[in-house]
């Protein structure tokens, strides 16, 4: 029998056996947040989770954490449905994983985030940095799969693309068909500049950037594939560092 890599589905006397510091935690991160009439509220997780699977698949002793399903959502927040946690929640939970990880024996970690907000992502580095402190040996990535996603040059992406739109409905068609509730229209929103919102739903106002009816299953297909093979060979990369 494969041993399993869910962290979770694991025994006490199995990660003391098994993990040491050449281990790898993956540790995924979603949000529970509107993502227009058409994708589910669980969209941000999908996608991370989906891909650290997919990934651990790729490696020896590699293990994936149990997904944290909530983040921090600043536009979204006045959506229906979005479930928003403060700063400074989403850095203590972080911070906390982070350090019984490194308690529990792993040396190397990947925070891989499904939401890619500004503020959640501050948050997340944050955590790590002062986790970094304390641990200087540690090793820990921190980023989204949307950070590979946009950097791919395979395949192009409208450069006005976004939240709910061409490729992130593409991605979920691929990994969750079933969850595909019909179309969006598209929107293409122009924000002031330098503005602080606390009503940026307005120049969104159905959760929607760029162009959902330009997404396909296959092009949704590739970029997963594209960004679960970038991710395996940057945590090689680190692995293979002393």
């Amino acid at each position: 029998m494969t041993p399993t890599m869910l962290f979770e589905e694991m025994t006490s006397a199995e990660v003391k056996a098994r993990v040491n510091a050449k281990s790898v935690a993956i540790f995924p991160i979603g949000a529970t947040e509107e993502h227009g009439p058409h994708l589910p509220l669980s969209t941000d997780s999908l996608q991370p989770e989906y891909v650290a699977l997919e990934v651990a698949k790729k490696l020896k002793n590699c293990y994936v954490l149990p997904m944290l399903r909530y983040g921090q959502c600043s536009s979204t927040r006045n959506f229906p449905g979005t479930i928003s946690l403060r700063f400074e929640s989403l850095r203590m939970v972080a911070e906390d994983i982070l350090s019984e990880l490194y308690r529990t024996g792993f040396r190397r970690i990947v925070v891989l985030s499904g939401h890619a907000g500004r503020l959640h992502m501050a948050a997340l580095r944050l955590a790590a940095e002062h986790v970094l402190e304390k641990h200087p040996k540690l090793k820990i990535m921190v980023l989204s799969d949307y950070d590979i996603a946009y950097a791919m040059k395979e395949i192009e992406i409208p450069p006005d693309d976004g939240h709910a739109g061409m490729i992130e409905t593409s991605r979920v068609m691929a990994i969750r068909p079933d969850l595909v509730k019909g179309k969006a229209k598209p929107c293409h929103p122009k924000f002031p500049k330098y503005r602080v919102m606390a009503d940026s739903e307005k120049y969104f106002p159905d959760g929607v950037m760029g162009d959902p009816q330009l997404a396909d299953r296959k092009f949704g297909a590739k970029a997963n594939r594209i960004i679960v093979n970038e991710l395996a060979d940057l945590i090689r990369k680190m692995v293979a560092e002393k």
